[in-house]
């Protein structure tokens, strides 16, 4: 290899461990202050470069929360980007659990990031908007796992008589509420382990049709 295809690449990977590190430390500056007081300036400070190499690799504050989640995340958004392609191919009870062990986890680091804002109404409306403008919002995982529902619903494989946005909704917000208790009590409570939660959620939740492999007759919820 030629001193010149060396010297082409070393930018990149410098690049790519710059961002990394950036990652890291914004992660972990969000987890300790929440995202109100996690400034780019702190997390520049914290880690050791400045806010302009923060900005060459982020084009905002709410770029750089988003990446986060991704970066802490990849198999949550990963699965969630992927369930088009797992319609009608893929259980459906074991796609939903494989949601609700990643969204829990997603929650649980998320909503202490997040909290810091709610006491400063025009930091919520600024993140909420440079939320919007990246195409992100919290509704995305609901939306994402109702769009799922409804086409295996047009399959036959989740029942009939199932509202994918109510499923949705009743599956994603015990995801949140589990999310939260765990990061509540900091590994004190008395929660069943997270496994069982996920398998006991989807079964309560009875969507599946009763010939998916797993599903039970009269599923759906209704009487």
């Amino acid at each position: 290899m030629d001193d010149g295809q060396t010297r082409k690449r070393r930018p990149r990977s410098t690049a790519a461990r710059t961002r990394q590190h950036l990652l890291d430390t914004a992660a972990e500056v969000m987890e300790r202050l929440g995202l109100a007081n996690a400034t780019t300036k702190e997390i520049a400070r914290a880690s050791g470069y400045s806010e302009a190499t923060l900005y060459k690799h982020f084009a905002d504050k709410s770029e750089l929360f988003l990446e986060v989640l991704r970066h802490r995340f990849p198999t949550f958004a990963a699965d969630l980007a992927a369930l088009p392609e797992r319609v009608g191919r893929d259980g459906v009870r074991d796609t939903l659990v494989g949601i609700v062990l990643g969204a829990v986890p997603f929650f649980r680091h998320g909503s202490p990031m997040l909290g810091s804002l709610f006491a400063e109404p025009d930091l919520l409306r600024r993140h909420r908007e440079g939320l919007s403008a990246h195409g992100a919002g919290p509704l995305n995982v609901n939306r994402a796992v109702a769009a799922y529902l409804a086409a295996e619903r047009d399959l036959g494989r989740v029942d009939s008589r199932t509202d994918p946005d109510a499923a949705a909704a009743l599956l994603v917000g015990a995801c949140f509420q589990r999310g939260f208790f765990e990061a509540f009590s900091q590994g004190t409570g008395d929660l069943p382990p997270l496994d069982r939660f996920a398998a006991d959620l989807v079964e309560a939740l009875a969507v599946v049709a009763s010939d998916e492999p797993g599903g039970r007759a009269g599923s759906g919820g209704h009487s």
